[in-house]
């Protein structure tokens, strides 16, 4: 969507000069409030160690899972597929990892290097509400994964 505001966002947000750490939380902060979600968090896929790893979230607190194996949770999908995995209900999904007690839906966009060849990182976005993440929704927040993809190059 032009003039979408996250990505105008996200682009500054990636010029400032932060720790790594401070930078994702940053990062985070607009990807939740614009689309009033609940908790978002960037993650680093580490496929040589084999783990997912959160880096910051924005939302209430921290994921129950911070660390766990790239072959575990909805995650492991979107990673497989390097595409996005969206879940209307958590309840009904084998793979899904609780990182939330309340949460019903989730949206797990993977992050892409510049080939597409390759994942970096995943953008995770959780809601209290089934059926939270319409298609609207989904591609817009894969316009974030896009814009984020330089946040693994800094």
């Amino acid at each position: 969507m032009p003039g979408d505001r996250r990505l105008d966002q996200i682009a500054l947000l990636l010029a400032e000069e932060r720790v790594r750490p401070s930078k994702a939380k940053a990062l985070a902060e607009p990807i939740r409030a614009a689309g009033g979600h609940r908790w978002t968090g960037i993650y680093d896929v580490d496929v040589p160690t084999g783990l997912v790893s959160n880096i910051a979230w924005s939302g209430s607190g921290p994921p129950e899972y911070r660390t766990f194996p790239i072959t575990k949770g909805l995650t492991s999908r979107a990673i497989a597929s390097k595409k996005a995995i969206n879940v209307g209900d958590v309840a009904d999904d084998p793979d899904y990892l609780t990182a939330m007690a309340t949460t019903r839906s989730e949206i797990i966009i993977p992050v892409l290097d510049a080939t597409g060849d390759r994942v970096l990182g995943t953008i995770d976005v959780e809601s209290e509400r089934s059926h939270a993440f319409d298609a609207a929704t989904q591609e817009q927040l894969e316009r974030c994964a896009e814009a984020l993809s330089s946040f693994w190059s800094l």
